[in-house]
C-alpha cells in the first residue's frame, strides 16, 4: 500500500527530493483513499505547507523537532524500554520479522525507526499492516499528543498514521508512554546517545501508480 510509503516519506528527514515530489504524495493518497476524510484534508494542508518550504527551513524545523528532543524521538521501542535490554531484544525480534517478508536492513538501521516501519507495513496485505501497527499504536498516539501540544504541524502526519491501525489505542497505554520519555528527557547531557546513534534517511517514494478510486472528502 502506497499510502504507508507516503507517511514514511512524510516522517522521514526532508530531502529536496521530498519537498519536489509533494504533490505526488497526495495524489496517491488520494488514489488508495485509505484515510478518513478529517486525516485527508490535514494531510494534504500539511503537504501543501511543505512543498513551499525552502529545503533548508525544511530540515532545519524537522531536526530541532525530532533530532533535539529525544521525548519526540521516531524510534518507536525508546518510548517503551527507554534504554533496557528489552529495547534490544525487541529490535532483534523486528528485525526478523522484516527479513521474514523480503526486507533488507543494513547493519546502521534501527528497526524500530518509525519510517522504516512504516514502509515495511506497505509490503504487507492491508489487513496485516493495520494490525501490526495497532500494536505500536499507543506510541504514535502519545507521539501524535506531544506534537499537537507543541503546535507542530508533524501531529497531523501522525494523526494519519494512528488512523489507519487495526484499532484505536488503549488510552492507559497511551498514558503510560506519555510518562516514559518526558520534556525533561529533552536536556542536552540526556540526548548525547540519541545522537551518538546514526540517523536513518528516506527519500520520497517513487512516482505515483496504481489505480483504486478515490473517496470524496468535500474538498
Amino acid at each position: 500500500m502506497k499510502t504507508f510509503k507516503v507517511l514514511s516519506a512524510l516522517l522521514a528527514y526532508p530531502e529536496p527530493e521530498l519537498l519536489a515530489n509533494a504533490g505526488e504524495l497526495s495524489a496517491v493518497l488520494l488514489r488508495e483513499a485509505l484515510l478518513p476524510c478529517h486525516e485527508q484534508r490535514a494531510l494534504d494542508a500539511f503537504i501543501a505547507e511543505l512543498s513551499h518550504l525552502d529545503p533548508l527551513d525544511a530540515q532545519e524545523r524537522y531536526v530541532t523537532l525530532f533530532d533535539r528532543n529525544r521525548s519526540l524521538s521516531l524510534h518507536l521501542y525508546e518510548h517503551v524500554h527507554g534504554e533496557s535490554r528489552d529495547r534490544g531484544q525487541a529490535m532483534v525480534r523486528l528485525g526478523e520479522i522484516y527479513r521474514l517478508h523480503g526486507l533488507e536492513i543494513a547493519a546502521s538501521e534501527l528497526p524500530d525507526y518509525l519510517p522504516l516501519f512504516l514502509e515495511f507495513l506497505s509490503l504487507l496485505p492491508p489487513k496485516a499492516a493495520a494490525s501490526l501497527l495497532a500494536e505500536a499504536g499507543h506510541v504514535v498516539a502519545a507521539l501524535r499528543q506531544k506534537l499537537a501540544d507543541r503546535g507542530s504541524a508533524y501531529a497531523a502526519v501522525m494523526a494519519a498514521v494512528e488512523a489507519l491501525a487495526a484499532k484505536p489505542a488503549e488510552r492507559a497505554a497511551v498514558e503510560e508512554v506519555l510518562g516514559m520519555l518526558k520534556p525533561e528527557a529533552d536536556a542536552l547531557e540526556a540526548l548525547d546517545r540519541q545522537w551518538a546513534e546514526e540517523a536513518v534517511r528516506f527519500t520520497a517514494a517513487g512516482g505515483p501508480d496504481g489505480g483504486a478510486a478515490a473517496q470524496s472528502c468535500g474538498r
